[in-house]
């Protein structure tokens, strides 16, 4: 093509663009993040937030609806405090079905789910379906419009002691782990981003889980959490990642990081 040559509107070029749209991810704390992305700001299982980072990710991006995810009822991924928080503009809650609190009330923009509901046409655009847990409540798997997938895991992991467990106890948290992961990777064998723990309380085998997701499924970037402030064991990510996924450690509350998403869009 020669130069200053302009390929907009001519239906006679078909030219695959890689266009940057960055998703910027803060850790707030435990296994509450914040992101930013393209239509919306997405909140998943706060807890806690000791440096105001959700409140300044709010606050800067004034033109965005925020969707709140809530995994399960235990206090440590549930604060009835997001009903308080982004008042100021539309607002959206997903919660598992296993949260009772007195201050959900019936004209509230919530939608309920259980393991295996979906609910498209989120604020912004986004898509969510609800996956099981080894635990409490539900894990998210959540669609942007481009169509890059984010996994939010809740308290879905491989929770076993093979220090204190019986056998029989670890073959089913086993096979229990695995049946949804292998649920997981039939619907979305490739994910943009995923949150799951590695919690060090696990002893010797607490990166199991995560070693079993990732050999399963194929992540771009992935982020420890459910840690409990041990995040040293958590990031040592040559012992449960593999090489085709990038690593974050994130575990100061307010820590973010960019990253750099392309999506292909033909003109």
């Amino acid at each position: 093509m020669p130069p200053n040559t302009s390929i907009i509107g001519n239906p006679d070029i078909n030219v695959e663009l890689n266009i940057c749209i960055m998703i910027k991810v803060t850790y707030l704390d435990h296994s509450g993040f914040a992101l930013v992305l393209p239509t919306a700001v997405a909140v998943f299982d706060y807890f806690r937030d000791p440096t105001g980072a959700l409140v300044k990710v709010i606050r800067e991006n004034p033109e965005l609806p925020v969707v709140f995810f809530v995994s399960h009822h235990h206090p440590d991924h549930f604060n009835p405090a997001i009903f308080t928080l982004a008042q100021d503009r539309e607002v959206q809650y997903v919660l598992s079905n296993d949260i009772f609190s007195k201050v959900v009330h019936d004209d509230m923009p919530v939608a309920w789910v259980s393991p295996g509901d979906e609910v498209p046409g989120l604020l912004g655009g986004l898509d969510v379906r609800a996956f099981g847990s080894t635990d409490a409540g539900v894990s998210f798997l959540v669609t942007l419009p481009d169509g890059r997938k984010i996994f939010h895991a809740g308290d879905l992991n491989y929770w076993h002691w093979n220090e204190e467990s019986t056998v029989e106890e670890v073959k089913k948290a086993y096979n229990s782990f695995v049946h949804i992961i292998k649920e997981l990777e039939q619907y979305a064998p490739k994910i943009d981003i995923a949150f799951f723990p590695v919690d060090p309380r696990l002893g010797v085998d607490y990166a199991d889980g995560a070693r079993l997701f990732l050999e399963n499924i194929a992540v771009k970037d992935f982020f420890p959490m459910h840690f409990w402030g041990a995040y040293k064991a958590a990031c040592e990510f040559e012992d449960y990642t593999t090489d085709n996924t990038d690593s974050f450690c994130l575990h100061v509350p307010g820590e973010s990081v960019e990253l750099d998403g392309k999506m292909a869009v033909r003109k």
